[in-house]
């Protein structure tokens, strides 16, 4: 196995981007702010909640009394059908309109399930359900954005279960920039970038948390975020549109155990911000592989947040814990969620 106990720098293929590793800095004291622990205690149905199946939402419209996943309209969304007027040329002051959807995807009808809790059926229902969405939106726009913002130190505002899509015609700067990596190295070596990178992966081991037939979960080399991971699909797959029914239910039990793992950790509801980087739907890219970022904050504890603030902002990322270390923690947490084994 490989060892980087030492100060180094690590650069991320997909971005070009360079991360700091300093794992010396993990043995510093903590002084620092603490976040409060998230309560676990939900009702299964929150009467004020504006997700939960029957209620009222700020709009006015009524929930459906649904009983597996649900999509709608957000009600705030951030991107709205319009027309497009004519850009800047302006180099200093460069503008241009942009038209879109916003939808919020609810996971489950049960206010205090997160998808770690959720049966392999069901988590597998979530996956058919981003498949529909990027298949109906595809047809209409160039960049689907699916993703999930768990925790309200995350961001999230309510905390029944749900991620969202966005759609829009231009190419966010994260997918634009994924696109020209994947190209060059295409171009280079004639094999996709994410396929080459699964393979040796595979093959050193050190930083892989699970693998079945259809997918890889794995710490990536040049992770920014304390336990971030990559979830990459092992077959040659572009988008969501080309999964197959088989290939869902492996993602499925992906998702089960790396969420159950996050869980496990610090046994709390492991906040993070994920989401899936498809192609552009444009045009054919060989050079592309469907693949997932989780991002979580936590560092040391439940209540201990990584926050990329001065040099991170600044300069560039920066990180204490290995990738290593992180995956062999990961590797390490059980697959049976820490409630499950209160329980019993």
């Amino acid at each position: 196995m490989d060892t980087f106990e030492f100060t180094h720098r690590r650069q991320n293929p997909l971005t070009g981007k360079w991360i700091l590793v300093s794992p010396h800095r993990n043995n510093r004291p903590w002084l620092g702010a603490t976040e409060a622990v998230a309560d676990d205690s939900l009702p299964a149905h929150d009467a004020s909640c504006p997700l939960c199946p029957s209620n009222t939402r700020a709009n006015g419209e009524v929930n459906p009394a649904y009983a597996h996943t649900h999509v709608f309209k957000n009600d705030f969304g951030a991107l709205i059908a319009q027309d497009t007027v004519p850009a800047t040329e302006d180099p200093l002051f460069a503008i241009e309109t942009t038209s879109g959807e916003c939808r919020v995807i609810c996971f489950s009808p049960e206010h205090n399930k997160t998808l770690p809790e959720l049966t392999l059926g069901e988590l597998t229902a979530v996956v058919t359900t981003w498949q529909q969405q990027y298949v109906e939106l595809a047809s209409q726009y160039k960049c689907i954005q699916i993703f999930e913002n768990k925790g309200a130190i995350m961001g999230c505002s309510q905390p029944h279960p749900h991620g969202q899509v966005w759609a829009h015609q231009h190419l966010s700067t994260e997918i634009a920039t994924e696109d020209a990596a994947q190209l060059a190295y295409f171009n280079q070596h004639g094999r996709s970038l994410l396929a080459d990178y699964a393979s040796r992966e595979l093959e050193a081991k050190n930083r892989v948390v699970f693998a079945n037939q259809h997918w890889l979960v794995v710490v990536p080399f040049w992770a920014a975020w304390p336990f971030e991971t990559l979830l990459i699909c092992l077959d040659d797959v572009q988008h969501f549109g080309q999964l197959s029914p088989a290939q869902n239910q492996a993602l499925a039990e992906a998702l089960q155990v790396l969420t159950i793992k996050y869980d496990n950790i610090f046994n709390c509801s492991f906040p993070y911000s994920m989401g899936w980087h498809s192609a552009p739907t444009d045009r054919e890219q060989p050079y592309w592989r469907l693949h997932a970022h989780f991002y979580p904050p936590l560092l040391r504890s439940a209540t201990v947040k990584k926050h990329m603030v001065g040099y991170e902002m600044l300069g560039e990322s920066q990180r204490d814990l290995t990738a290593e270390t992180a995956a062999t923690i990961l590797q390490a947490a059980s697959s049976v969620h820490y409630k499950k084994e209160k329980q019993g």
